[in-house]
């Protein structure tokens, strides 16, 4: 039952991400419902689906576990390493420097990142389909980036190695309360001494 939830989840909130990759049923929606109402859909649609998968896959893990493979002890340890970078990538996407001028879209990289660490550390159906799906939505989305016409929102000014220096400090902050705190008692799986 977790796994069907969760897999709801994942086809609504990839929906509404999905759909606005399409410009012109997006910019059509958008001239029907007023932008005020189109993003509030948006994000009722987005939660809702993310709700899901959430309740979904604590579900799936708690009453439902499906091993397919079992990853070597050593994947665990390199998916702690490749999330220290994952969570500045993403950092710097709101804190536009150098890293965000190289990469041009480091959110995108870093949820790459995060899923694919997480591919490597996991080997159960559940986890399977969760980070798949990201991983497989954050390559889709970076691929059709390159064929919109529009620019999306309106530009933020992108800073130098000041705002670097900052996306780096805060990552790792945010890592470690990630690592500490969020993982082992939100997920119920310690991060270290696994």
């Amino acid at each position: 039952m977790g796994l069907l939830v969760m897999i709801l989840g994942l086809v609504l909130f990839f929906a509404t991400h999905v759909f606005t990759t399409k410009r012109e049923a997006r910019a059509q929606a958008i001239a029907r419902l007023g932008e005020g109402t189109y993003k509030i859909l948006y994000a009722l649609v987005s939660l809702a689906g993310l709700a899901l998968i959430i309740w979904g896959f604590a579900h799936y893990r708690s009453s439902g576990w499906i091993d397919v493979w079992y990853p070597p002890k050593a994947m665990k340890h390199i998916t702690v390493a490749l999330m220290l970078p994952a969570v500045i990538l993403v950092v710097a996407s709101y804190l536009r420097g150098r890293i965000y001028a190289t990469l041009k879209h480091p959110m995108l990289a870093g949820v790459k990142l995060w899923a694919a660490a997480h591919l490597l550390a996991n080997g159960d159906l559940g986890s399977i389909i969760l980070f798949g799906s990201f991983l497989g939505w954050a390559v889709y989305d970076r691929i059709s980036l390159k064929a919109r016409t529009d620019a999306g929102g309106p530009p933020i000014p992108v800073g130098g190695v000041t705002n670097d220096l900052i996306a780096v400090a805060v990552g790792v902050v945010a890592y470690l309360a990630l690592a500490f705190a969020f993982h082992p008692v939100v997920i119920g799986v310690p991060v270290i001494g696994v």
